[in-house]
């Protein structure tokens, strides 16, 4: 979480943390609403997923990227805009922090599933296994130097490298 807040502090951008699970709904509802853009960064896939539904966020995320705001999602912040984030159970643990976990259902922002990490250590293996056992699905799959990029139908990965 350090590095994206380093990132976006980088680029000029004021940051407002919000930790959701210390949070109001009122709160997060007024900060989702009023930024510029939203950014979620990683985890557990599944403890992320229960606690945005918990506190309404999935919501309030849903809503203002419909609207057009611009969303940044890193690791498990990628992985819950799919349809359904069963896929992920490889790459996390849905029970040590979701003891009872069964609602796999995503955010469902995109029609494809994003696997992140994949070749990036320490998540070579666990990435591997997500494509392995998920390839009948619209996989998108990028290593931590690159991203996808949404705008409308468009769908592009981007790759880290600096441009001369």
């Amino acid at each position: 979480m350090e590095d994206g807040r380093a990132a976006l502090d980088a680029l000029g951008l004021i940051v407002k943390e919000l930790e959701i699970t210390q949070c109001s709904k009122n709160e997060i509802e007024e900060v989702l609403t009023n930024c510029d853009c939203i950014y979620v960064s990683g985890g557990n896939t599944f403890f992320l997923m229960q606690e945005l539904r918990r506190t309404g966020a999935n919501r309030y995320i849903t809503e203002q990227v419909e609207k057009g705001k611009l969303y940044i999602g890193e690791s498990a912040g990628a992985m819950i805009l799919a349809p359904n984030i069963e896929y992920a159970k490889d790459m996390d643990d849905h029970l040590a922090l979701t003891p009872g976990f069964t609602d796999f259902g995503g955010l469902g922002i995109v029609s494809f599933y994003p696997v992140v990490h994949f070749d990036s250590f320490p998540f070579e293996e666990a990435a591997r296994r997500v494509v392995y056992k998920n390839s009948h699905l619209p996989l998108k799959i990028i290593t931590n130097q690159q991203a996808i990029a949404v705008v409308g139908d468009s769908v592009v990965i981007k790759d880290g490298k600096k441009v001369d």
